[in-house]
Formats: structure tokens, sequence, C-alpha cells
């Protein structure tokens, strides 16, 4: 019981060193987060049009509209601007809350994953590191890449690094750690 424990906690602190890493020491994802010098006009405009928090696709479509009603629009659009929003009415940053809640999420994770690493037979350093790195790279098509698909995102590269880096990192350790003890005396 105590492995698996251990496996998880120091998996995860790993993850979410190299998400740390990755978002506030090495700025890989500055290109989702581009300045603008106009940024108070347009929020102050903004703040006009919304009243609830939501997010937004524009030009979008009233609830009800028919395919043919949303193809005719999409044809006559083409070519033009479009824009994602994320709207909040206030600014509400909890810095001590977030990190918990995401070392808590990053252990969570690889405790799933250990508990189907521990479930295979003959597991050697190098299937457990493979694993991992698999996982990595369905987490990155799953989500950042499959979203990229439909709504481009400027740091979906630093999305793919973040995956294989993290999870790379993460199956080094598991490897060494979670290796089936036949498998070492092998070596």
């Amino acid at each position: 019981m105590k492995k698996p424990i251990i496996a998880s906690l120091v998996g995860g602190i790993i993850i979410f060193i190299w998400q740390t890493l990755s978002w506030a020491v090495l700025n890989l994802h500055q290109a989702s987060q581009e300045y603008t010098p106009k940024q108070d006009s347009i929020m102050a405009y903004l703040n006009t049009q919304f009243s609830e928090n939501g997010s937004y696709l524009l030009p979008g479509y009233p609830k009800g509209t028919t395919s043919e009603e949303m193809e005719k629009t999409m044809s006559s659009r083409e070519g033009k601007p479009w824009m994602q929003i994320q709207y909040h009415k206030e600014l509400k940053v909890n810095m001590g809350a977030n990190i918990l809640r995401g070392l808590l999420t990053d252990i969570v994770m690889v405790a799933l994953l250990c508990w189907v690493l521990m479930k295979m037979t003959d597991s050697g350093f190098g299937k457990i590191f493979m694993a991992c790195l698999i996982t990595g790279i369905i987490v990155f098509l799953n989500s950042p890449y499959t979203i990229h698909i439909w709504y481009p995102k400027a740091d979906l590269n630093a999305h793919l690094m973040d995956a294989l880096v993290s999870w790379g990192l993460c199956g080094l350790w598991l490897g060494w750690y979670l290796q089936n003890k036949n498998e070492q005396v092998k070596k």
C-alpha cells in the first residue's frame, strides 16, 4: 500500500514542478497570453456588452438555429475575423487554493496511472517509462490538440512539450521506483 502512495506523491510533484516551470518560470505559454495596449478600452467595452460570466464564440448562433442557417452564416463569415471570449465579471485570484488544487490533481492523475502500471506483469523500467510517455501523448491529443483542430491555440507546441517532458520525467521516476524486482535482477 505504501509503494503506490509514494509513487503517486512523487510523480504528482514532478508533474507539478514541470507545470510551474513551464507556465511561470520559462513562460512557454506566453503566446496564448499576449498583451495589447488597448486592453483597458477593450475590457471597458466588453463590460458594457456582457452581463454574465461565460464563454463566447463570435460569430455564434442563437439557440434553435437550424443547420441550414448555421451553414449560411459560416459561408458568409469565411475569411473574416472570429474570436473566442472567456468573460468573467471580476478577477478573483486565490493562488494558495489554485496551487493546492493543481498539485492534488497531478497526484490523482499519477495515482490513476500507477494503478494501471501496477496491474502490469513483467513491468520493467522501459515498459513503465513508455507507458508514461504514451499517457502524456494521450493527454495532449485528447485536449490541447483536439481543441486546436477547431480553435487554433497559439501555444500548442508548449502543450506538446509539457506533455512529453512532464510525463517523461514522471516516467523516469515511476520506471525506476515501480519496476518489477525480477526485471532488476535480469539486468
